[in-house]
């Protein structure tokens, strides 16, 4: 099958939907499938994976790269066309970041109470909103493409905000590789990396893996760290990513904790880290599915999410970890992480967390995607030869009444 992938950057070290992206077409190439990239930004590992790479000129406004991808892409003879969130030319449409207007709406709950309604208001004004929204508009219409939602959080946002009808919604949990991101990774870097952080077994390393910091809740943690160290817990706080060191400078003097919180920023290879840590907390204001809480439950990590975290609809809440009501409310947190203290019972969510993730591995996820590809693309083969049919049909029927008129015009 001739495939095309629409992703804005394809290098796995941006991001989560990057790294997806990453491996989603290098199983697509070992499954003899023929890729093409459609994307701003390729890093330089690309070559290595046999594909075809299209290039987007940098410095183009969201409008302006969704049309040069539809221009180059029609170009191309291609059997599906998966967009990941960036384009609006497609077969299948997959926004890993889920409904922009839902995301919008969870970040006023960063907002004062009384501001939220203003900002709402304000908000429709802005330059920048009424382009994302002239996007989503070419997105989201119906013209039998099929969405694929990371979770049925993501399902009804795409429903209630967009107006998508649900038989063309597609429910596909993200899936983690279970091989690289593995319980026995503690035996290899555990020591190493508690070492260089100078933490002994004593002290329960919290993990939190995130590049939006206030988005990802990072603030609500370190409150939660800093309220339990007073309590003469030993407890430290590893943040894992950020995309500017100065964000991580000016978080680390806000939350006054020296010695309580590292800033380690964006590391090539997450897995060492999740293997020093002992409990990985994400209590995020919006993940349509959370691929970092789906690695540490891989790696045997309790975990403590929240609600507006579509990884949830999976967890049993006190089986792999705890599901957040609030993911604000820094006290709720707090009581979530001292039950978790007790090793025994990390222990045995840690057996859980990894029996849940061996549920869903990465293979599983490509697979179900590919099934709906050849729905797909079935469809399309009917809709064209039903099309063929008509058009046939019409030229038959115009030639038949014709055929005397034009009989008599003919000289022989």
């Amino acid at each position: 099958m001739k495939i095309g992938v629409v992703v804005e950057h394809f290098d796995p070290q941006r991001g989560g939907l990057e790294q997806w992206s990453w491996q989603f077409v290098h199983a697509l190439r070992e499954r003899g499938h023929q890729v093409w990239v459609i994307s701003k930004t390729f890093c330089l590992q690309t070559a290595r994976l046999g594909i075809s790479c299209c290039q987007v000129p940098a410095g183009l406004s969201r409008l302006g790269f969704a049309q040069v991808v539809e221009h180059q892409l029609r170009q191309l003879d291609l059997d599906i066309i998966h967009d990941t969130g960036a384009g609006w030319y497609c077969d299948v449409f997959q926004p890993h970041w889920g409904s922009w207007l839902a995301l919008t709406e969870q970040k006023l709950l960063l907002l004062p109470r009384w501001l939220r309604p203003w900002k709402r208001m304000l908000i429709r004004y802005l330059p920048r909103y009424r382009e994302i929204c002239r996007l989503l508009a070419k997105q989201y219409r119906s013209d039998g493409r099929v969405f694929l939602a990371l979770s049925s959080q993501a399902a009804r946002d795409f429903q209630h905000f967009h107006g998508v009808p649900p038989d063309k919604i597609r429910v596909v949990y993200n899936g983690v590789d279970i091989r690289r991101f593995h319980p026995e990774n503690r035996g290899r870097w555990r020591q190493d990396i508690r070492r260089q952080f100078h933490l002994n077994e004593e002290t329960l390393v919290v993990l939190i893996i995130a590049h939006n910091f206030r988005l990802k809740g990072v603030p609500t943690v370190i409150k939660a760290v800093r309220r339990l160290a007073s309590r003469g817990v030993p407890i430290h706080l590893l943040v894992v990513g950020g995309r500017r060191s100065g964000a991580n400078h000016n978080s680390n003097v806000r939350a006054g904790g020296k010695g309580l919180v590292s800033f380690v920023g964006p590391v090539e290879d997450t897995a060492p880290y999740y293997a020093a840590a002992d409990l990985y907390v994400h209590p995020t204001l919006y993940d349509t599915f959370s691929l970092v809480v789906l690695e540490a439950m891989a790696s045997g990590l309790p975990v403590i999410t929240s609600r507006f975290n579509g990884v949830q609809e999976l967890l049993h809440s006190g089986r792999e970890g705890y599901v957040l009501e609030d993911p604000l409310d820094v006290e709720e947190l707090v009581g979530k992480i001292e039950i978790c203290c007790d090793q025994k019972l990390r222990e045995q969510m840690s057996e859980a967390a990894r029996q849940l993730a061996e549920q869903h591995p990465f293979d599983k996820n490509v697979e179900q995607i590919l099934q709906i590809y050849q729905e797909v693309f079935q469809s399309k083969r009917l809709t064209q030869a039903s099309s063929l049919a008509v058009n046939q049909s019409a030229y038959a029927e115009a030639r038949d009444s014709g055929s005397g008129s034009l009989a008599r015009l003919l000289p022989f």
